[in-house]
């Protein structure tokens, strides 16, 4: 039957063409009512949409034409097999500590030499089969679903280990100890790449656990793994295990030191330092790290001028500030495109001050140093700027919410679906005056200011994520030529605060003498690592849509644009 979307229960917020993300009728409630999972895309030909925790989907044509649906995600499942088992397959489990009645246990049967791995739903019904042989040649059925290792006995658990093979799976459960695994191994690297086929099978398989424990390799691939997993994670739930001098896995404690030490180590897995009081033991490994050089180094961005005071470093809170056009937000957005165009990075903006089909305007002509409207001679034809939304797309989500004016909770949580969902490196809120400034009791505009601030801190340190906030300063103040003088954080509203409690201030002010833009940094925390107090000179290139350092451009006319 060709019901609209209004039968159905879906509430459009328009009838324009083009997509939206609304709530879900058919999930909402119980499914989390902060959420829009439902993208309903309008056209010529009609309308489709589809839900993406649910995955209700339908259509709808006006004009009693035929309705279509979206092609609905299909896959192979493969034959239970013939649970064959033979000498040859019990030693070699034997030879890696494993026993006859778990192997049992987990189904695991041989097949020409190849050895299955049965991978079920949490209704026990068989998704995929994993195959390897004792010299480690894998293969899996092609087509399958791809799910979470043991994931019929894991899904509800409150406390797992989270391991990189089956071999290690077995090995936990032999001292006890649940575990599961992705049937894909690890990456090379870690790149919280959103559409990494890797990590399907974590978004095919909700877990409850409150507790994982992450027991990947110690190789370097193991290493990213587990860089990806925490980030996925988070610090709050994510626990670290330490071997073993010599060993590389959970398997390999167990053949060289016996369940005895396997158990231990389990036993006395540690938590991520999210918060509270520590020992120098505590960061034992850390400390190691930095020794030898192995830790997150800070990143140009690849800006000239810019790098030589101002790096990026994963973990850490900046607030930019300025008079209200003088480009904040402009150079804001020249930072993000260059650190997603060198080296991959996502971000989740929340910028209710600009209407965000301009704010995606803004950036592809930035993105593709060309106009976007009509009459200019450098205007980006249609397949320049199909490119320049693919980019965008790829690159940057935009926070909207049905709140006039939203909490930092509900824009902080919208920021951890994202970085779970899509691999954000960095989050921006641009204003903070369009965040909700509701205060708790008694609680002093400083004092919420100061928890505003803590808590965009720890969610930057536990996610590993890099959090933008621009801040108008309240305060202007004129120098002896007559011009304001270039803002501080000591100038926003809450003062102190905003220059104390971040790990850097940026201040962009506008030279109308000179027609130059100044970049200033007036706090990097950890100077010499990620930057030192200076000035970079830049330019508007109204050709190019970007700034330029001052070398490279002469001076234009600045009264055609709005900065901010």
């Amino acid at each position: 039957m060709n019901k609209s979307p209004e039968e159905h229960g879906i509430k459009l917020r328009t009838r324009e063409h083009g997509s939206q993300k609304i709530k879900c009728p058919e999930c909402q409630p119980p499914h989390n009512n902060r959420d829009n999972p439902l993208t309903v895309t309008i056209n010529t030909e009609g309308i489709v949409w589809f839900c993406h925790h649910c995955e209700w989907r339908g259509s709808y044509f006006e004009n009693g034409k035929t309705p279509f649906t979206l092609p609905k995600q299909t896959y192979t499942k493969p034959q239970s097999p013939k649970q064959n088992s033979s000498d040859k397959m019990y030693s070699f489990f034997k030879s890696r500590g494993i026993t006859k009645s778990v192997v049992d246990k987990f189904k695991i049967f041989e097949e020409k030499g190849w050895f299955g791995f049965q991978y079920f739903n949490e209704n026990s019904e068989l998704e995929n089969i994993k195959y390897r042989t004792a010299d480690k040649g894998f293969k899996q059925t092609k087509g399958a679903k791809q799910i979470l290792y043991n994931y019929d006995s894991i899904y509800k658990k409150k406390s797992i280990v989270f391991v990189e093979g089956e071999m290690d799976v077995l090995s936990c459960e032999m001292v006890g100890y649940q575990a599961t695994t992705l049937p894909n191994g690890a990456p090379k690297e870690a790149k919280y790449n959103e559409n990494d086929a890797r990590f399907k099978a974590l978004q095919n398989c909700p877990l409850e656990a409150t507790k994982i424990i992450i027991f990947t390799d110690t190789d370097s691939a193991g290493k990213a793994l587990h860089k990806e997993l925490l980030h996925r994670f988070g610090k709050d739930i994510s626990w670290f295990v330490r071997l073993p001098d010599g060993c590389k896995d959970a398997n390999d404690v167990l053949m060289k030191h016996g369940e005895t030490k396997l158990k231990d180590i389990l036993d006395n897995a540690e938590p991520y330092p999210v918060e509270g009081l520590y020992t120098a033991n505590d960061y034992y490994g850390k400390l190691h790290d930095l020794y030898d050089g192995n830790y997150i180094k800070p990143l140009e961005i690849g800006i000239d001028g810019l790098d030589d005071i101002y790096k990026i470093m994963t973990g850490t809170f900046h607030t930019i500030t300025g008079i209200p056009n003088h480009g904040k937000s402009l150079f804001l957005d020249q930072i993000l495109i260059t650190m997603a165009d060198n080296h991959g990075w996502k971000f989740a903006i929340f910028s209710p001050e600009h209407s965000t089909e301009f704010h995606i305007r803004r950036m592809a002509q930035m993105y593709k140093q060309k106009a976007f409207d009509q009459g200019f001679s450098n205007r980006m034809n249609k397949e320049e700027l199909d490119q320049s939304i693919k980019f965008i797309h790829d690159h940057f989500y935009f926070i909207e919410t049905k709140d006039h004016v939203p909490s930092i909770d509900l824009i902080l949580s919208i920021a951890k679906s994202s970085i779970f969902k899509h691999g954000i490196n960095g989050l921006v809120i641009d204003p903070f005056n369009e965040v909700s400034a509701k205060r708790v009791g008694n609680t002093r505009e400083d004092e919420h200011i100061r928890d505003f601030i803590s808590l965009c801190k720890r969610f930057s340190r536990i996610y590993d994520i890099t959090t933008w906030v621009v801040a108008h300063p309240t305060k202007l103040q004129k120098g002896t030529d007559g011009n304001y003088a270039p803002p501080s954080a000591y100038d926003i509203s809450g003062a102190a605060h905003w220059h104390n409690m971040a790990d850097a201030v940026l201040t962009v002010h506008r030279d109308f003498e000179t027609s130059t833009t100044n970049v200033i940094t007036r706090k990097i925390r950890e100077q010499d690592l990620y930057g030192k107090i200076g000035e970079a000179k830049f330019q508007y290139n109204f050709n190019q849509y970007r700034f330029l350092p001052t070398n490279q451009r002469l001076a234009t006319n600045w009264e055609d644009i709005s900065f901010d």
